[in-house]
């Protein structure tokens, strides 16, 4: 077994996957796991200027851990598009409903650039 492969299976001993650690002892989640959670790993993929940046913020102190900031910067976007979602609906709603198939199609191609906005002469 390689060093890096048997580090990884020590992580996964201390709180990645579901299960046990092989000792009989329950897992102990992790510090950044909130209890009750169903947590996943997954991989991304990021510029890596952006993943230095994030490794300074940890190494400050000002961010827990990568996977703590990456974890609470999801969140925040959600709940930017969740904010996003409602603010339309409202606008939606004061305006006269839903878009028409005409307006829809009309926006989506100025949301393209290929279609003239609405007064230009094409």
């Amino acid at each position: 077994m390689t060093p890096s492969r048997a580090r990884l299976l020590r992580h996964d001993r201390r709180g990645g996957s579901e299960g046990d650690t092989g000792t009989g002892e329950p897992r102990v989640p992790s510090h950044d796991m909130v209890f009750g959670m169903a947590t996943k790993k997954i991989t991304i993929t990021l510029p890596i200027e952006q993943v230095d940046r994030v490794g300074v913020l940890v190494q400050e102190g000002r961010a827990a851990s990568v996977s703590g900031f990456v974890k609470r910067a999801v969140g925040a976007a959600l709940d930017d598009e969740a904010g996003w979602g409602a603010e339309l609906a409202r606008a939606l709603a004061e305006s006269g409903g839903p878009l028409s198939p005409e307006e829809q199609a009309w926006a989506d191609e100025v949301l393209k650039g290929s279609a003239p906005q609405r007064g230009e002469v094409a």
